[in-house]
C-alpha cells in the first residue's frame, strides 16, 4: 500500500470498507515520512497559494450602508464632538436615565436631527438613524424608539387627523414626552387578555381609565418612571347597553392619557406611578408602573382610526368585528418588530467587528522556533467566528428587505402586504435576535480574558440587547405566529386560494421540493454545484416544506382526540423548527438576491463566498434531515463539509475586509487590543498562515 495515500483519497471507488480500514491501520503502523506535510497543512497551503480576493472596501460599504449613510454620519460625528453626551462605563442608573433624557434632546434641538418625521414618511431613514443612535448608546436608541415609534407612532398609526393635528409638534420637538402602555402585570403577548379598561360615561361625555387589579397594572413602561408626560394606554373600550348585560365589551383600543403635569411634571389625579428599578441591562430607560384609579380623559383621546365612538354611545367601525379591528390595529404597530430586527443586527456587527479585529491581532502560540500566530488562524476560532461574520451579511440584506416591505405597507396600505410583512416581521425579529444574543457571548468568548473588560462593550451589549428576544413579542410565540401563517397558506395553496409574496415558493414546493429526490443530483458533489445559488435555495426550500407537510399531518393526527389547542401543544417544537426553516429561507433568498445586485465586481465577489459559507454551513449544521431522506448521498455531504471548511478559511482570509464593509466608526467597535490604525493597517496586509 502506498503510504502517501491518506484514507481521504476515495478516488478509486473500488476500494471496499474493509481496505480503507485496512489502510487506516497501515498509516497507524506506517505513520507518513516527516518531510511529508500533513493533510491539514496540504489543505491550509493550497488555500493560502489561492488567489486571495481582492476587496475594494469603499464600494462595499457604499454598498452596505446605502442611500442614508450621510445622516448616521451626521449623528456619529455630532456625539464624537461632544464628549458630555458620551456615556462613560458605570454610570449610575439615575445618572444614565438623566443622560439619556439630555442626549436625545440634544440630538433633536441642537443637531437638528428629527426622527419622528420619518416614522410614516421614510422608514428606512428612521431606521438608519436608530441604528446609529443605538451604537452609541442602546438606551438611547430604546428611548428615542419608545418616544418617536411606540408612543408617537400609535398617535399617527391609530389616529385621526386631530390627534396628529394636536400632538405631532410635542411629540417631534419633545416637549410631550411618552409612552407606551401595552404591557401588563398578568399579560404580555396575550395582548387581548388585557383588563385595563374604559369605560364610555355618555353624562360627562368622557371615558374612565380603570385598573380593576393588580394583574392590570401596566408594567416594564419605557419613559414611565420619570420623564413621561403621556401615555396612550391599551384598554378594553366598555359601552353602557340598556339590555340585560347593562355593558358591550368592543374589544382592546387605544387611549391617549396625560400622567403628568407638563409644567410641574407631578402626578395627575388618579394616576399612580411606580418605578421598575434597576435591570440586567437598558439602565437608561425609565421603565415604570402604571396604575389607574377613575381617571377621566375626554372622548376625544380614544384613537379613533379602527373605531369610534360618537356623543351618544354609539359606536361604529369599518371593520365589522373585534378580531378584525384587533388584527388591523396590530397590524400598525408592527414596526417596532421591524426596527427591533434591524437594531439586532447592528448589535452582531459591532460584536463581529470587534471579535475579528482582535483575533486577527491577538497573537498565541505557533510551530517551534518561530513567531507566535493570529488566533484567527486556528481553525477553531474561524469556526466560531466566519459563519458569525456570514450571518451577519445575510440579516443585513434579509432586514433591509423587511425595511422595503414595510415601506411599501405604510404607502399601499394593502390588506395582503399588511399579513405579509406582520409574518416577515415575526419570522426575522425572532430569529436574528436570538442568534445574535447567543453570538455575543461566543464573540466575549472568542476573545478571552480581554473580552471581559467592561470598557470592551460585550458585556454592555449583551445585557442590553437581552430583552430584543421579549419585548414586541416572544420570540417563542413570535415563530408559533409564522407556523401558523405557513400552516394557512399550506391550506390554502390546496383550496385555490393566493399566496402571498414571501412564500411563493410553497406553490412549487408541494410538487418539485416534496417528489422523490433525483439520485443523480442527490451525488452531484463538484464545488460548482454545492455553489450553485440553486442547488442551496433548494436544499433550504426542500427542508422548509418536508416539515410543513410533516406538521400537518401530524396536527391532523393528534387534533382528532386532543383538539386543536392539545395538538398545537403536541407538536410545538416541530412547528418551531418549520418557522426557523422558512426564515432561513427567506434570508439566504435575500442574501442571494444582493449578491446578484451588487455592482462592483470585487465586492460581489466577496458577497457571493460569504453567502456560499453561509449557506453551505447551515446545510451541513443540518445533514442529518438531507440525509434521512436521501437528499444528499454520503459522497455529497463529505464534500460539503469539507467546501465548508475551505469556504471557512478564505472569509478569514479577507475577514478584515469584510468587517470594514460594515463601516462602523471606531468609537463604536474599540477593541481589547489597541486597534488604532497604524497597528492595525500593519497587520492586515499580512493575512494567512
Amino acid at each position: 500500500m502506498n503510504p502517501n495515500q491518506t484514507v481521504e483519497d476515495e478516488s478509486h471507488p473500488y476500494i471496499t470498507a474493509a481496505s480503507r480500514r485496512i489502510q487506516l491501520l497501515s498509516l497507524h503502523l506506517t505513520p507518513l515520512p516527516p518531510s511529508q506535510p500533513s493533510p491539514q497543512l496540504n489543505m491550509l497551503i493550497c488555500a493560502k497559494a489561492a488567489n486571495k480576493l481582492e476587496v475594494d472596501k469603499v464600494s462595499l460599504s457604499t454598498y452596505m450602508r446605502g442611500k442614508n449613510r450621510d445622516i448616521q454620519e451626521k449623528i456619529i460625528e455630532f456625539f464624537e464632538s461632544r464628549p458630555d453626551l458620551q456615556t462613560p462605563v458605570g454610570v449610575s442608573m439615575n445618572e444614565h436615565r438623566e443622560l439619556c433624557m439630555r442626549q436625545l434632546v440634544a440630538l433633536v434641538r441642537e443637531a437638528k436631527i428629527k426622527p419622528f418625521r420619518y416614522v410614516v414618511d421614510d422608514p428606512a431613514k428612521y431606521f438608519a438613524i436608530t441604528e446609529a443612535i443605538g451604537s452609541i448608546d442602546v438606551s438611547l436608541g430604546i428611548k428615542l424608539g419608545v418616544q418617536f415609534s411606540l408612543w408617537g407612532g400609535s398617535v399617527l398609526n391609530l389616529g385621526t387627523e386631530k390627534h396628529r393635528d394636536k400632538y405631532f409638534d410635542g411629540i417631534d420637538n419633545l416637549d410631550y414626552p411618552g409612552c407606551f402602555a401595552m404591557t401588563e402585570l398578568h399579560h404580555g403577548s396575550n395582548v387581548q387578555g388585557l383588563q385595563t379598561r374604559a369605560t364610555f360615561d355618555p353624562v360627562t361625555d368622557e371615558f374612565i381609565i380603570d385598573t380593576p387589579n393588580d394583574g392590570a397594572i401596566k408594567w416594564w413602561i419605557g419613559n414611565a418612571a420619570v420623564h413621561g408626560k403621556f401615555a396612550t394606554v391599551f384598554a378594553k373600550l366598555i359601552l353602557p347597553t340598556h339590555d340585560s348585560k347593562k355593558v358591550s365589551d368592543m374589544g382592546v383600543h387605544a387611549f391617549i392619557v396625560p400622567i403628568r403635569d407638563l409644567n410641574t411634571l407631578q402626578t395627575l389625579p388618579g394616576i399612580e406611578i411606580h418605578d421598575c428599578g434597576h435591570k440586567v441591562g437598558l439602565n437608561g430607560v425609565d421603565n415604570g408602573a402604571l396604575r389607574f384609579r377613575s381617571v377621566r380623559i375626554p372622548r376625544d383621546n380614544l384613537l379613533n382610526r379602527f373605531g369610534d365612538v360618537s356623543r351618544d354611545g354609539k359606536y361604529t367601525s369599518s371593520l365589522p368585528t373585534i378580531n378584525k379591528r384587533f388584527a388591523a390595529m396590530l397590524g400598525e404597530l408592527v414596526g417596532g418588530r421591524v426596527g427591533l430586527a434591524y437594531a439586532s443586527v447592528g448589535f452582531l456587527k459591532i460584536s463581529v467587528t470587534i471579535a475579528v479585529r482582535y483575533s486577527l491581532l491577538r497573537q498565541q502560540f505557533g510551530p517551534p522556533e518561530q513567531p507566535e500566530v493570529s488566533i484567527l488562524d486556528y481553525q477553531s476560532q474561524q469556526h466560531k467566528l466566519m459563519p458569525m461574520l456570514a450571518s451577519s451579511y445575510a440579516f443585513h440584506f434579509a432586514t433591509h428587505y423587511l425595511v422595503q416591505k414595510y415601506s411599501e405597507m405604510k404607502k399601499m396600505h394593502d390588506e395582503q402586504l399588511v399579513a405579509d410583512v406582520h409574518a416577515l416581521s415575526a419570522g426575522l425579529k425572532a430569529y436574528v435576535t436570538s442568534y445574535t444574543a447567543k453570538s455575543l457571548s461566543t464573540c466575549r468568548e472568542a476573545c478571552g480574558g480581554h473580552g471581559y473588560a467592561a470598557v470592551n462593550r460585550f458585556g454592555s451589549l449583551r445585557n442590553d440587547h437581552d430583552i430584543f428576544q421579549t419585548f414586541e413579542g416572544d420570540n417563542t410565540v413570535l415563530m408559533q405566529q409564522v407556523a401558523a401563517d405557513l400552516l394557512k397558506q399550506y391550506k390554502d395553496k390546496f383550496q385555490g386560494g393566493s399566496l402571498s409574496v414571501t412564500w411563493n415558493y410553497l406553490r412549487e414546493s408541494m410538487n418539485t421540493y416534496l417528489s422523490q429526490p433525483n439520485p443523480i443530483i442527490a451525488r452531484w458533489e463538484s464545488a460548482d454545484h454545492l455553489r450553485d445559488p440553486k442547488f442551496q435555495l433548494d436544499a433550504f426550500r426542500y427542508r422548509t416544506s418536508r416539515l410543513l407537510q410533516s406538521v400537518a399531518a401530524r396536527l391532523r393526527k393528534h387534533s382528532k382526540t386532543l383538539g386543536s389547542f392539545g395538538a398545537w401543544n403536541r407538536c410545538l417544537n416541530h412547528l418551531l423548527l418549520l418557522a426557523e426553516a422558512h426564515t432561513e429561507s427567506v434570508i439566504l433568498a435575500k442574501f442571494i438576491e444582493a449578491v446578484h445586485n451588487c455592482p462592483d465586481a470585487s465586492s460581489r465577489a466577496a458577497l457571493k463566498l460569504v453567502c456560499d459559507l453561509y449557506a453551505l454551513d447551515h446545510i451541513w449544521n443540518d445533514i442529518g434531515t438531507y440525509r434521512n431522506v436521501d437528499y444528499v448521498a454520503p459522497n455529497k455531504a463529505k464534500a460539503i463539509h469539507k467546501l465548508t471548511e475551505y469556504l471557512c478559511f478564505q472569509v478569514r482570509n479577507i475577514a478584515g475586509e469584510l468587517v470594514d464593509g460594515f463601516d462602523l466608526p471606531a468609537s463604536v467597535t474599540r477593541a481589547p487590543i489597541a486597534m488604532q490604525s497604524e497597528a492595525y493597517a500593519q497587520y492586515t496586509h499580512h493575512i494567512g498562515f
